[in-house]
């Protein structure tokens, strides 16, 4: 096997675009905080029960053992802040144990076609161009690179305009006060919920033209490192992340906008006084560019109602979680409590290209379902079975599109994954 890496490391968004931490992948309880509780890891919901296991679990336990992670636990439901060097380290690591193969720095380009077949792809590379033939091919890019190359057809956006949600650079700010943040948000509980807030001074920094932005309030999250928190709060709108004039635009802005930002942090925010910018991500954030059309398109109502399949892959419980494309605002909507839905093999299988599988953000779904399953612990779980898929397909000499759900079930299942089911269906 061979993975092919755009970057000189592992980790994707977690790691080139610090989309830290990873979300929550637990069932829906709800939080009576105590008076005084801490506050940069509480979620408004959970912990209930983990919904995703296999590599996931396995990737958290190495990662929590190396001092990377925080595990999961009461006070952070099962949001885990994460360090993304570590991160690359043990990612690295976990892969050479299982005798994979890299090619870095290299970016899909065209790829190998015969008969609505998928035979190969061609990566550019300081090298030059490098030819990999393939038995099976697993598209990871997230955007569908290699899917919307080889044929496979796609949506992009809403389905009114195709307006998708906005990019965001995040970055990590070190020597930050966390009692004194704490203190004010004890004093002024209002300004604070969860992991975001700070609604009144974004409004009066906005009125003295100290700030700029196109959201509302602040987002940031605590990290492995008491004196360190991660800010998701630059938005560009009207961009996409596979046009890379677009995306050049979105860097731009975005980094304009973090100097706003951690300018405002120190000025106004309790805690900051001393804090500075540590790192900003490789590149800026993209939540959505192309979801491939596969056998199966999944759907809101499919996410809200916890729908079962009997091809189930993986399940999720991520809400439906869409920022404004045109500006401020964020619709929320959950799935119900206590429940997960499911995710069938079908959505992984792109129509019209054999030897073909997609996992992560552009699997099979409409806009408003992408919101849900584009989060990183789901799109792990949808690498490992569309692996499970790709290994079968190539061990038992079929087509990846000709195998049995059962077989990739059963497969998971020895592999630790969580499906809820107990057999092979």
């Amino acid at each position: 096997m061979i993975l092919v890496e755009r970057y000189g490391f592992l980790g994707g968004n977690a790691t080139a675009a610090l989309v830290m931490p990873l979300m929550s992948f637990d069932t829906d309880k709800p939080r009576r905080e105590k008076e005084g509780a801490t506050t940069l890891f509480r979620t408004d919901h959970g912990p209930g029960e983990p919904v995703i296991a296999g590599v996931l679990n396995s990737f958290l336990q190495r990662l929590t053992q190396a001092g990377g992670a925080a595990a999961p636990t009461l006070k952070t439901g099962y949001t885990v802040p994460f360090d993304p060097e570590t991160f690359k380290l043990v990612a690295m690591e976990m892969l050479d144990e299982a005798g994979v193969h890299f090619l870095f720095h290299a970016l899909a380009g065209e790829t190998i076609v015969t008969r609505n077949t998928i035979k190969g792809v061609v990566f550019e590379t300081k090298s030059g161009p490098v030819v990999i033939r393939a038995k099976a091919v697993v598209d990871g890019t997230g955007d569908g690179d290699v899917a919307a190359s080889a044929g496979a057809p796609y949506e992009t956006g809403r389905e009114d305009d195709r307006l998708v949600q906005p990019m965001t650079l995040m970055f990590r700010m070190a020597d930050f006060e966390r009692t004194a943040f704490e203190n004010y948000v004890k004093e002024h509980p209002e300004q604070w919920r969860g992991v975001h807030g700070l609604w009144d001074l974004v409004q009066q920094a906005t009125l003295k033209g100290d700030l700029r932005l196109p959201r509302e309030d602040i987002l940031f999250f605590g990290t492995p490192h008491e004196k360190e928190v991660v800010v998701n709060s630059t938005r560009v709108n009207r961009v996409l992340g596979s046009d890379v004039w677009d995306w050049s635009y979105a860097e731009w802005q975005s980094r304009a906008q973090m100097r706003q930002i951690s300018a405002f942090l120190r000025k106004y925010v309790p805690g900051f006084e001393q804090a500075y910018v540590l790192q900003s991500g490789a590149q800026a954030g993209v939540r959505e560019t192309r979801r491939i059309i596969g056998e199966y398109q999944l759907t809101a109502d499919d996410v809200l109602t916890a729908r079962k399949f009997p091809d189930v892959v993986a399940p999720n419980t991520y809400p439906i979680d869409i920022h404004n494309p045109e500006g401020m605002g964020t619709v929320i909507k959950r799935v119900p409590q206590g429940e997960a839905y499911d995710i069938p093999l079908r959505c992984l299988l792109p129509r019209k290209i054999d030897n073909l599988i997609v996992a992560g953000r552009c699997i099979s779904g409409t806009h408003e379902a992408h919101s849900s399953y584009r989060v990183m612990p789901v799109s792990v779980a949808t690498g490992q079975a569309a692996g499970v898929c790709a290994a079968l397909a190539v061990k038992t000499g079929r087509i990846p599109r000709s195998l049995p759900a059962g077989e990739v079930q059963a497969e998971l299942l020895r592999q630790g994954a969580e499906l809820g089911i107990k057999k092979p269906r």
